[in-house]
């Protein structure tokens, strides 16, 4: 009887390792059905689950508990995003920004994030410590912007403009208030 239990045991906890692995793929980043799960949600976000399963050649369960398994592991977000260019702000530029000595980038990017004009914030290698994106309804706010933002700060050093003139492609990732 001993061995017997033992061996229901060992049978069990077999299952048990094989369904916690699969569960854990169920939210990894590498995993190929979720990576094809994101492209579809990529090009539309809004897109049924019954659909995605048909193409993917899974059920739709399937679909729901690895969309709902990757935004519990904080991978996925869906979300609408707006192209600055598409809803024609008449200003958008790139800023190259050098940092302060006594400064840190952080700092300089706390600040500027809680403003509604800024897109975008990267801490960089190379020339400048932060590139940020900036969008404006027409020039006098870009001009506003870069007057009480940049130039009357102490926190930068120095700014290279660099405004856009056409854009050929725009994706990028939402992530703030990933969890």
């Amino acid at each position: 009887m001993g061995r017997t239990a033992r061996t229901i045991t060992g049978i069990d906890q077999r299952k048990f390792a094989e369904r916690a692995t699969r569960t854990a793929d169920i939210s990894s980043p590498h995993d190929k059905l979720n990576k094809s799960i994101i492209a579809m949600l990529q090009q539309d976000g809004r897109m049924p689950f019954a659909e995605i399963a048909q193409a993917l050649d899974v059920s739709e369960g399937t679909i729901r508990n690895r969309v709902n398994g990757m935004k519990q592991a904080g991978m996925l977000q869906i979300a609408a995003i707006a192209d600055p260019v598409a809803v024609e702000y008449s200003t958008d530029a790139m800023l190259g920004l050098k940092i302060t000595p006594g400064f840190t980038p952080q700092q300089v990017a706390e600040r500027l994030s809680a403003l509604p004009d800024v897109v975008y914030i990267l801490w960089v290698s190379g020339r400048f410590d932060l590139l940020a994106e900036v969008v404006s309804d027409d020039r006098d706010g870009f001009l506003a912007f870069m007057e009480t933002e940049v130039h009357s700060r102490n926190d930068i050093a120095a700014v290279e403009i660099m405004t856009g003139l056409k854009n050929f492609k725009n994706q990028f990732l939402l992530k703030q208030n990933w969890k």
